[in-house]
């Protein structure tokens, strides 16, 4: 029987895991891949306050370290449900059942990828799914941003402050996102809209040098480019967890400002939280806040 649970070891994950074992609680983690999440795949992260430059997987080490420093217990395996007994929480994974008085769901999500070969290779070498992340490094050169939503539509206005050009590729003639924005963006000299168009191909030897693009019609045609910004929704990780958690219309999980969830004892943190704003730092913030709340909820059993 621990007091916590947490659910993932990225970096919302981990950061609960600190906060809970600084208030003397006993905490598991499990993962099921890497700790770290995503961000290890990052090359260079640059907007972290404190580090100006160190890579995803560097951060991710260190964070570890510090998290197994306090005495935070690991186990790399997949929780595949939870069960509810009365104040007790059961995380089932394929080869244990474990207790604990409260959870932490610290899933994330994943990047709605556009399904493309050597996409996977190519990711951190010209393909990216963060601006704000990777922006800087495509500085005086030419980009293109793939998605019609609101996320599409603001990374290629925060890129066309950067590159020397930005190619915005929709497979309509409508964006889904903010008119205003895309307002903003058709009277940008820099930006050039690619309509009822669907990327088919990467261009590539080590990194990426163009893409491929076709028409709704069938025509086919080649762009030039540095950087591939992948802009098509996200995929939250908490299918398994519906039980416990209120999931909006997109997967994501409804939660306050405070982490918790419908389930009393059951929280959740970082990128599978319905939120505005997924970044490093405010995947760090939920831990906090998500391990904080379990500690004032375990001290009122």
């Amino acid at each position: 029987m621990y007091d916590i649970i947490i659910i993932g070891a990225g970096t919302a994950g981990m950061t609960a895991a600190i906060y809970a074992r600084r208030a003397s609680k006993s905490v598991l983690v499990l993962e099921a891949g890497a700790y770290g999440g995503q961000i290890i795949n990052t090359p260079d992260i640059e907007n972290y306050p404190v580090e100006a430059h160190i890579s995803g997987y560097d951060f991710a080490t260190k964070l570890y370290e510090q998290t197994a420093a306090l005495g935070a217990e690991f186990a790399f395996e997949r929780a595949e449900k939870i069960e509810l007994n009365g104040d007790v929480k059961t995380v089932v994974t394929p080869y244990n059942r474990y207790e604990a008085k409260a959870v932490i769901i610290a899933t994330g999500s994943s990047n709605r990828k556009l399904g493309l070969p050597r996409e996977d290779e190519l990711t951190g070498r010209g393909v990216s799914y963060c601006a704000t992340c990777d922006g800087s490094f495509f500085k005086g050169k030419k980009v293109a941003v793939v998605g019609g939503g609101n996320t599409a539509l603001e990374d290629a206005l925060y890129l066309s402050d950067i590159a020397e050009t930005v190619y915005l590729i929709h497979r309509r003639g409508d964006f889904r996102g903010d008119e205003a924005t895309a307002k903003r963006l058709a009277d940008k000299q820099n930006v050039k809209f690619v309509l009822f168009s669907r990327v088919t191909a990467l261009i590539a030897e080590k990194r990426l040098t163009g893409i491929e693009v076709t028409k709704n019609d069938g025509t086919v045609s080649t762009i030039d480019l540095n950087g591939l910004f992948v802009a098509v929704g996200r995929i939250p990780e908490n299918r398994k967890f519906g039980n416990v958690l209120e999931l909006d219309g997109a997967g994501y999980a409804v939660s306050g400002e405070s982490c918790r969830t419908i389930t009393p004892g059951v929280f959740v943190a970082g990128d599978n939280r319905a939120k505005e704003v997924r970044q490093l730092v405010t995947a760090a913030a939920d831990g906090a806040t998500a391990a904080t709340e379990a500690v004032k909820y375990l001290n009122t059993l």
